[in-house]
């Protein structure tokens, strides 16, 4: 082969990775039109940058879910000290009342700095599991309100320890621990009552597989 077929062959090689870059780009635009997403899913604009780090969706909907548990547990807490039949129902009520207004307090504070809007009432859940207490006393208000109560820290806990391991805002950081904390000891509170159905709870995800070696 001579030089110039060499020199051809050369200049066709680069001209055929130039297309395949082109067309790569072209791909990439297509199917994520606002930019790559990050790994969790969330695109780039989902993020806001803080003077404690960047916060993204995870972080606000961890704020919304501590928000919202103190609307519905704070008046549900109430509620107890009039319809519970029992002394540790009542008792368990007041410690959600005393936390959960002090959880209120520190995450409107800590949203309002990182602008995150917070809901003012309830979610939807949240709201019947209030309508189906207030119809119950004695025994059945004791036994409904441990149910439902241990069942929404179980889940809750869940989403509140991901934020606390992956977080990379130091302020949100802080406060999922807190609310970690919190939310345990709750859960441990609601099964002191001896009213916790733990057959009715849902059951752990199975394990991921072991990576292989």
């Amino acid at each position: 082969m001579n030089r110039v077929q060499l020199k051809s062959m050369r200049i066709v090689e680069v001209l055929a990775a130039l297309a395949f870059l082109v067309i790569a780009t072209v791909a990439v635009f297509m199917i994520a039109p606002n930019g790559i997403t990050s790994a969790s899913g969330a695109a780039p604009g989902d993020f806001a940058d803080t003077e404690s780090g960047p916060i993204g969706p995870a972080d606000r909907d961890f704020l919304i879910r501590v928000r919202q548990a103190g609307l519905w547990e704070i008046p549900t807490g109430q509620q107890a000290q009039q319809r519970a039949g029992s002394a540790r129902v009542k008792e368990v009520g007041r410690h959600l009342i005393e936390d959960h207004t002090k959880l209120d307090e520190q995450v409107r504070a800590l949203a309002a700095k990182l602008n995150v809007e917070l809901p003012s009432t309830p979610n939807a859940d949240q709201q019947g599991w209030m309508a189906e207490l207030s119809t119950k006393t004695g025994d059945e208000y004791d036994k409904t309100f441990a149910d439902r109560l241990r069942a929404a820290h179980g889940k809750v806990f869940a989403a509140v320890a991901v934020v606390r391991a992956g977080t990379k805002n130091s302020e949100i950081r802080s406060f999922a621990q807190v609310a970690v904390d919190v939310v345990m000891k709750h859960m441990t509170l609601l099964e002191s009552t001896g009213r916790v159905d733990f057959a009715a709870l849902p059951t752990p995800p199975p394990p991921s597989p072991a990576p292989s070696k």
